[in-house]
């Protein structure tokens, strides 16, 4: 299913500010996997729903990205597992290694990008850190996996320019990575394939989409910002809001799957 708002096409705009975990990567089932050990220790903990998990561990990750903007992401997990591990007064089972890395990406993300990739410049603004995303990236550039070491095959990458927070020093819903990124675009020009001409602020706006699934993360700094957003509606999400039919729209599409918004793309096109 999607739903059209905007007053343009997908295929009038020339570049893709990518969110990852969430949109690319099923990062819910990731974290809610990694605390399963820890939850399974106490009753209370124990009956928890998946909604209930992902919530309670949301709810600490949040309050930790906005006094520590500038920790890195694979550290802030580990924060968010100790403080969780002290409010159920328990051993944490969390393994020390990196877990995103074993995030699993939803079965559609890198054929789709590649998709993508032949008609926008691909751009990743993300709330992890190099070092998490080296696993994703590789993943979602050779589109098979488990990935296990950290050489990116760069000739499969789909993407143009990739920010993390590591780079902007500030995590998302925070406008810092935005307004990072359309710099970004204005300083190069070929990512939006205007070539020498000096864009806009406004200009720079109109070529650009964002492209995710948190609403609360990505489409409301774009809407702040004035920037069209692409909605990845994945079904079954615990963040996904209950009164979503009636609450105001904040994109302008709206697709279920990455590869449904690949799909369009290639209609707008062939017609």
């Amino acid at each position: 299913m999607s739903s059209y708002l905007g007053p343009s096409k997908l295929t009038d705009h020339k570049a893709l500010i990518f969110d990852v975990y969430g949109t690319l990567v099923d990062w819910e089932s990731g974290v809610y996997a990694a605390l399963k050990p820890l939850l399974s220790r106490f009753p209370a903990s124990a009956r928890w729903s998946r909604k209930e998990a992902i919530l309670a561990f949301t709810s600490v990750e949040t309050n930790i990205q906005a006094q520590e903007p500038t920790l890195l992401y694979s550290d802030l997990l580990a924060k968010v597992h100790e403080v969780l591990e002290a409010r159920l007064i328990a051993s944490s089972n969390l393994s020390a290694d990196d877990p995103v890395k074993r995030w699993p990406l939803f079965p559609d993300s890198s054929k789709a990008l590649h998709d993508l990739a032949k008609h926008f410049k691909l751009i990743v603004l993300s709330n992890v850190d190099h070092a998490s995303f080296a696993y994703t990236h590789a993943y979602l550039s050779e589109g098979s996996g488990p990935f296990e070491g950290t050489t990116l095959p760069n000739s499969k990458s789909p993407f143009s320019l990739i920010l993390t927070a590591q780079d902007t020093h500030a995590y998302k819903p925070s406008l810092e990575g935005f307004n990072i990124a359309l710099e970004a675009l204005r300083t190069d020009p070929s990512l939006l394939g205007s070539g020498p001409n000096i864009l806009t602020t406004e200009e720079i706006k109109s070529r650009v989409l964002v492209v995710a699934q948190s609403l609360v993360h990505d489409h409301e700094p774009a809407r702040q910002l004035n920037i069209q957003s692409i909605w990845i509606d994945r079904q079954g999400a615990a963040m996904r809001p209950d009164d979503i039919e009636t609450s105001e729209k904040k994109w302008t599409w709206r697709f279920e799957t990455l590869g449904e918004m690949a799909k369009a793309v290639q209609d707008e096109i062939n017609h």
